[in-house]
């Protein structure tokens, strides 16, 4: 009898296996990271045989520590950090480059080149999102032009594209031995390839950036009874356990909120933050610099759309602090530091490092801590980058209810930073709405592992993930709305002093 369900969770900083039972609750874990490459100003890559490597690291270690094998599973689910782009050669499962990660910029000219010939439009029409540098398939155009025998070898089929959820699928299945090539249509939806209405490959955005078809995967829904493959004896997971479940990150964590109803929205703070609403079966054009795209598709369901707000630096932020200003020794520090002093002091810190995401979409912005004097401290700037988190997402909601005429009552929060009691504060205090956190607050990985187990009947409907979810913990506003709108008109001033910083022509 299987008992459990496993999720892969490849994120951007590291990969885990995480198990869970019935309740929806883990029961097993295991996590590593992997190294980040930065061999220039704006340049951000990962080494895919490495991701590779630790995800079986991490698959082994988290079944040998609960005691099991793959006949104790009765599917898996993946879920990934989304824009990043592999392409690797078929026939040997050999990379040709490094991945190149979502919050790389050196494809900002492509993007300005983009919205200067007129295709912009096309491609916010038929993708729902604009030319920019987050997405795939600048990316993998950048990788067709630059790095020797690529392009002739997609021409000829054994270069193959793919987002990471692609890369583990393919070597989860057997690799070189008949893997599967093939995502999801959440994945899909952030390459600027896709059509967001039929949900396949567009041959007018494939032109647009001049991709060879051959190269691209098939597109899958998100929770598919007729799976992904299975995985092997010899892989992973030391047997044969159903693929059935593939997600974005963010759409995973739509799911695992279960923020299956239009109107419903939450946002999960990890090296960025994003906050989606879900729309269900309609597909609402952004007019306020939001993303329009697939929030999940179960099975032959219709698709269920979404709008999100992408925000490049939040949890990355305190990293910074930790890593190059060495202001604290770890993300735990900043809680009590920035409760040392009774506000930012006047500081704002705009983290802008790789341009400005939603709703703005500059690559011309860089990051500015603006409002020093010889009063401010360690503390006053600890407390401004949490701060910066919290407007950040104000920024999304307000473009969100625009666009949607949706009043948001509450936001679901998960993710790393909702450890930091003080943030959540002062999320509800700047949004002026409550703030729950739900009790498994890994919720990424949770969505994989609902996506995959709806898929085989270990749930039998969304209603029993409901039934699973609990609030652990609330924060309700405590400020007034004279002090909210004071303090988001110093934000939005900081925001000004980021903008053209860079030149993008």
């Amino acid at each position: 009898m299987a008992d459990f369900v496993a999720a892969i969770d490849q994120g951007t900083t590291s990969t885990r296996c995480m198990l869970f039972d019935h309740a929806g609750d883990e029961v097993g874990k295991y996590q590593l990271e992997h190294e980040q490459l930065m061999p220039q100003p704006g340049w951000v890559e990962h080494n895919p045989l490495e991701i590779w490597d630790r995800t079986q690291t991490v698959v082994q270690s988290a079944m040998n520590a609960k005691g099991i094998d793959a006949a104790d599973l009765a599917a898996v689910g993946i879920t990934n950090q989304r824009e990043t782009t592999v392409v690797w050669n078929r026939h040997t499962g050999r990379p040709y480059y490094n991945a190149i990660v979502w919050q790389d910029t050196r494809t900002d000219k492509i993007a300005s080149a983009l919205e200067r010939d007129g295709t912009g439009e096309t491609i916010r029409r038929l993708a729902g999102i604009p030319p920019a540098t987050y997405f795939a398939g600048g990316k993998l155009k950048w990788i067709l032009d630059n790095v020797a025998g690529v392009r002739q070898d997609a021409e000829a089929g054994t270069a193959i594209f793919g987002t990471i959820d692609t890369w583990l699928l393919w070597n989860l299945t057997g690799g070189t031995r008949g893997g599967v090539h093939l995502t999801d249509v959440t994945n899909a939806s952030r390459t600027m390839l896709m059509n967001l209405e039929t949900l396949q490959w567009d041959d007018e955005l494939l032109t647009i950036l001049d991709v060879p078809p051959q190269m691209l995967p098939e597109i899958r829904p998100s929770s598919d009874p007729n799976g992904y493959g299975h995985t092997g004896a010899r892989g992973a997971f030391s047997g044969e356990v159903a693929i059935t479940g593939d997600l974005g990150d963010q759409h995973a964590a739509m799911v695992g909120q279960v923020c299956l109803s239009a109107g419903e929205a939450k946002n999960t703070y990890g090296t960025g933050s994003f906050l989606l609403l879900n729309t269900g079966e309609e597909l609402v054009r952004s007019s306020n610099g939001l993303l329009s795209t697939v929030c999940y598709q179960f099975g032959q369901d219709p698709p269920r759309y979404a709008l999100e707000g992408s925000i490049a630096v939040t949890g990355s932020a305190v990293q910074w602090l930790r890593d190059q200003l060495k202001i604290i020794g770890g993300a735990a520090e900043t809680e009590a530091l920035a409760r040392t002093v009774a506000d930012n002091g006047g500081v704002y810190f705009v983290p802008a490092f790789s341009g400005l995401f939603a709703p703005y979409w500059r690559s011309d912005a860089r990051g500015a801590i603006v409002g020093l004097s010889r009063f401010n401290t360690s503390a006053h700037i600890t407390r401004a980058t949490l701060e910066a988190i919290c407007y950040q997402s104000r920024d999304v909601v307000d473009a969100m209810e625009s666009d949607s005429g949706v009043h948001l009552e509450v936001l679901k929060v998960d993710g790393g930073v909702t450890a930091n009691k003080l943030c959540m504060q002062i999320q509800a205090d700047t949004l002026g709405v409550d703030v729950s956190k739900p009790v498994v607050a890994e919720t990424t990985a949770l969505g994989a592992a609902y996506a995959a187990g709806l898929a085989v009947g270990f749930w039998s409907s969304p209603d029993e993930l409901r039934d699973n979810w609990h609030e652990a913990e609330r924060w309700t506003p405590q400020t007034t709305p004279e002090q909210r709108d004071k303090g988001y008109a110093g934000w939005k001033k900081a925001v000004e002093r980021t903008l053209d910083w860079v030149d993008v022509s």
